[in-house]
């Protein structure tokens, strides 16, 4: 079997499409099941709460998780426990017993970016890295697109329980594929020795020293890569949340356009994605180091961000063009901000340190929801627009300030030094 890598790959596109279609379930027929349930809005906006203060926190357990049973057994757990969790959904019969299966779902879900990390880390070479996570990246944005069409469908056919269980399901077919492909490089029965070379290239790391998560949050590029997610995360989630909201309210767009039109922002996403790790991937090949290449990629994404803060400004058409544009440049800064991990921490510890930089993107989403809507109420969506088109300024500021090697951890007595 030739580039399984890119088998890999696959895996971890369909892993986070899944991911994204279990999550937006409820919300695709959200009206439907708090009517028949007899749910209130504040009922509701609890159990949307139920979901995000576990997802947020596990960011650092299942990192720890993925560094400690690997990648091949974490991910599998994951996949099996949000699934499941998803398919209890069927089961609810009011607020509290959905709430229930919501947490169980938040428990889950966010092992997946770390799963999806580590295992990029371990089988592309740096030059790949970026484009492999542009595909996992991509994968979210995929999800969001096919989930309320897919939903909606189901839903029609056999009712809004019937969707929670054949979404659930998804997961266990994509058990099985995992279960026989995925294994570490170093011990995979399939592949060449020719592909493993060029997996190890430029790669020269020590065992001989183990991270600690002490020598983690002395590394300021951990708390640079940090701070940034939550600085620029909630540009996302404003688009992902309130996009919808904002086009009926402000432009008066009617259901069907909103069909017709809100999946085009999510789809350049997907390009962004792709693009912004091909663009790393390029100066690497030219001669560039991996960190350099990832910030000569974020700076000119940056400076165009601003772009954004004029939105609301334009009439529908162009602003629904600049939406696109903004999407698409986010994806492709986040793209290489989340392969920095990969770059700066060794393989043996990825997990546990893509875990507590993924917890700014869920600080950056539970800290900015309620600003967002504070300020839509005081002063409308224009003041949102440009707050939102210079926070990716600050976060690549924060990280030209933070990410300057690749992590050291402080040596043990009398061991040798680590080198990559």
């Amino acid at each position: 079997m030739k580039a399984i890598r890119w088998q890999v790959a696959a895996l971890l596109f369909a892993a986070t499409v899944i991911n994204y279609i279990d999550r937006q379930t409820l919300s695709v027929i959200a009206a439907k099941v708090t009517k028949e349930l007899g749910i209130s809005n504040t009922e509701y906006a609890n159990i949307l709460t139920a979901f995000l203060i576990p997802y947020t926190a596990m960011y650092v357990v299942s990192g720890w998780m993925v560094d400690r049973f690997g990648t091949r057994l974490s991910l599998a757990l994951f996949m099996a426990w949000w699934s499941l969790a998803n398919a209890l959904h069927a089961l609810a019969r009011g607020a509290w017993s959905l709430g229930v299966f919501r947490f169980l779902l938040g428990m889950g879900e966010s092992g997946n970016f770390m799963a999806a990390e580590k295992a990029i880390s371990e089988w592309f070479p740096a030059r790949e890295r970026a484009l492999a996570n542009g595909l996992v990246n991509a994968a979210a944005a995929t999800g969001a697109i096919l989930a309320p069409p897919l939903i909606a469908w189901i839903t029609l056919l056999a009712g809004w329980r019937f969707s929670f269980v054949l979404t659930g399901a998804l997961g266990f077919f994509w058990l099985v594929a995992w279960l026989l492909i995925y294994h570490v490089p170093a011990h995979h029965p399939r592949i060449s020795e020719q592909e493993r070379r060029y997996i190890e290239q430029g790669r020269v790391e020590r065992t001989d020293v183990a991270p600690s998560y002490r020598d983690l949050l002395c590394e300021p590029a951990t708390w640079g890569l940090l701070v940034s997610r939550v600085l620029a995360d909630p540009v996302w989630w404003f688009y992902l949340f309130w996009l919808p909201k904002y086009l009926q309210e402000v432009r008066h767009f009617s259901l069907a356009q909103i069909a017709l039109f809100a999946w085009m922002p999510y789809l350049s996403a997907d390009i962004g994605s792709l693009a912004g790790g091909w663009l790393s991937g390029r100066w690497i090949r030219r001669g560039r180091s991996a960190i350099d290449a990832r910030k000569l990629t974020m700076i000119p994404v940056a400076l165009l961000m601003p772009l954004g803060a004029f939105v609301a400004e334009l009439p529908a058409q162009p602003a629904m063009a600049l939406i696109c544009l903004v999407t698409f440049l986010h994806m492709a800064w986040k793209t290489n901000l989340m392969t920095m991990t990969n770059d700066v921490f060794p393989s043996a510890m990825v997990g546990r340190a893509a875990g507590v930089v993924g917890l700014g993107s869920g600080l950056g989403g539970a800290l900015s929801t309620p600003v967002v809507g504070r300020v839509v109420d005081a002063f409308g969506y224009h003041a949102v627009f440009w707050i939102m088109g210079f926070l990716h300024l600050f976060a690549t500021i924060c990280v030209l300030l933070t990410v300057r090697r690749s992590f050291s951890p402080r040596e043990q007595p009398g061991a040798p030094g680590r080198s990559r």
